[in-house]
């Protein structure tokens, strides 16, 4: 596997202090994308098939049409339609030519299943989340 890779998977807050055991693994696991700024990622209420992490530009987020979150580098997004098993709870849009990481279905749970810590991480920044998504609905 490429070192740079391993490198930018080490960049990731969530990914900085796993072991090289498991950074090899998700490395093995997430494809890595560049795309153009106004690419559209997905649609809310799409069925969900992957989680993203934001190497580099900036994406952003929208929930009927009005503006959640903006996420940069080192943060990730997708996580709730996937936990859930659901489809998305917004659209998320390329602000800028974005670095991503994409981690698909299959292999987010795996992830899941074999690295307790990670997914405590997820799982906790999914709460987080859905707390402000119930404050945006509310408002």
């Amino acid at each position: 596997m490429a070192d740079e890779k391993i490198a930018l998977l080490r960049t990731i807050p969530m990914f900085a202090t796993i072991s090289d055991r498991e950074i090899e693994r998700i490395g093995m696991l997430t494809e890595e994308v560049e795309l153009p700024a106004g690419r559209v990622l997905f649609n809310q209420d799409d069925t969900a098939s992957e989680l993203f992490v934001v190497v580099s530009g900036s994406v952003r987020v929208e929930r009927d049409g009005r503006h959640l979150a903006t996420r940069g580098p080192g943060e990730f997004f997708g996580e709730i339609a996937l936990v859930s098993e659901g489809t998305r709870t917004a659209s998320a849009t390329c602000e800028t030519d974005c670095r991503l990481f994409i981690l698909g279905r299959r292999e987010f749970h795996s992830l899941m299943d074999e690295f307790p810590d990670l997914k405590m991480k997820v799982l906790e920044t999914l709460a987080q989340r859905i707390r402000t998504l119930d404050t945006v609905s509310v408002h």
